[in-house]
């Protein structure tokens, strides 16, 4: 199995270099490991060991930066370095560096990953979530450094948990601890024999609590909101922005912030909102915000603080690609919508048991929930009450985290 792994991701790799001819993340991954050793020996030569944080893309991100931020507090003179997966994480962190070092991660084959342990020498790994490299697992296993998985859930569809998967559970094995998210991920894993796991949750819940504490207001939505009720909604894709402008029909008095996944769709968006007075994030300085009924943010970055501004929020992506973050709206404290496909996101099934927030199939739906919402605004603030009492209830994993990895101690 090991050899059909390695031959597998060798041709992984093949195919991205393919697509790489055509497609501009393809590129950017090809781009970003170009001399990628050369620069891991220049970064870490006469270095001490730092702790390895590996991230999928910008959503695992975010779920590290809690413990980023955790290690920085309690032990300064720690190095941390970051590794990507995808070029959307990588570019992120660049930007706005957390960590001491950020960089991509070799492809996951043998004589790759011993070159990176060899060269980073890491004296603890962390990976987050989803990120199972197997050639990867087995250096740090075989050089005796802990490595450990944080906000890690697991589902019986699976592959560890089928008959063919027990090369896979084996690689698992060795892993030094799972935190994870929920008590049925903990009973799957002890069923191929894992019992090193705590359930103590999603650090995104320290992370969007972290933000909302420290959010700044923005002038430009004070003068775009006014007196007015806005739904925000965000990472959207065509099938949410069309349910959006057909809400604002049976809503006029509302206004509404769009906040597309892919900025490059933006004069798309712009034309679902063609009926209305629509203003640009990137030229609101030129334009009557006040007089603006629909905002649309070709930017990105600021949508985690826009929320603060919502009435209602909407989340896209669970009418197509599948649901994004919820938790960025749920912090603020006000009610959630997004459409049929969500039940692989644990918090979305959470609050929509709990009332906190609402799939629907069609803007009608949305409709009649609202007008509820209006006629009754007792049930409005129970349903606010909700989302913010589900985020502060499920805070708290980064420090279960910090204190059971125990960096302090590690060689």
């Amino acid at each position: 199995m090991k050899v059909l792994y390695t031959i597998g991701i060798w041709f992984y790799g093949l195919g991205i270099r393919v697509a790489a001819l055509f497609n501009e993340k393809a590129r950017l991954w090809v781009r970003g490991r170009k001399g990628l050793f050369a620069e891991l020996e220049r970064t870490f030569a006469g270095k001490s060991n730092p702790v390895w944080i590996h991230c999928a893309s910008l959503g695992e991100y975010e779920q590290a930066k809690p413990l980023i931020e955790k290690i920085k507090q309690e032990e300064p003179e720690t190095q941390i370095l970051v590794t990507f997966f995808s070029p959307s994480g990588y570019m992120q962190a660049v930007k706005k560096p957390l960590a001491d070092y950020n960089f991509y991660l070799p492809l996951d084959l043998p004589c790759n990953a011993r070159k990176f342990i060899s060269i980073v020498q890491p004296k603890t790994a962390v990976f987050v979530k989803y990120e199972y490299w197997y050639s990867f697992m087995q250096q740090l296993h075989r050089n005796s450094i802990p490595f450990y998985y944080i906000s890690a859930i697991f589902r019986e569809k699976q592959h560890f948990f089928k008959p063919f998967g027990s090369w896979f559970a084996k690689q698992l094995q060795q892993a030094t601890h799972f935190f994870v998210q929920t008590e049925k991920s903990k009973q799957l894993l002890e069923t191929i024999g894992i019992k090193q796991v705590t359930v103590c949750g999603d650090t995104r819940f320290d992370r969007v609590k972290t933000i909302a504490e420290q959010v700044q207001p923005f002038d430009f939505m004070e003068s775009f909101r006014g007196n007015k009720k806005v739904i925000v909604a965000g990472s959207t894709w065509e099938p949410d922005e069309q349910l959006l402008a057909q809400l604002l029909r049976r809503f006029p008095d509302y206004k509404i912030v769009v906040a597309p996944h892919e900025i490059s769709r933006t004069p798309e968006v712009k034309q679902t909102f063609a009926a209305y007075n629509t203003a640009l994030y990137s030229s609101k300085e030129n334009s009557d915000m006040a007089g603006c009924q629909v905002l649309v943010v070709d930017t990105i970055g600021i949508l985690n603080r826009l929320y603060q501004y919502s009435t209602v929020s909407y989340i896209g992506g669970a009418f197509k690609t599948g649901l994004h973050n919820i938790l960025e709206a749920a912090v603020y404290g006000k009610p959630i919508f997004f459409g049929p496909h969500y039940d692989h996101f644990n918090e979305a099934v959470n609050l929509v048991a709990q009332k906190g927030a609402f799939s629907i199939q069609s803007a009608e739906e949305m409709r009649d929930i609202m007008t509820k919402f209006e006629q009754n605004p007792e049930y409005y603030d129970q349903t606010c009450d909700i989302c913010q009492e589900y985020v502060a209830q499920n805070s708290g994993a980064v420090n279960i985290i910090y204190e059971n990895i125990k960096i302090k101690n590690s060689y």
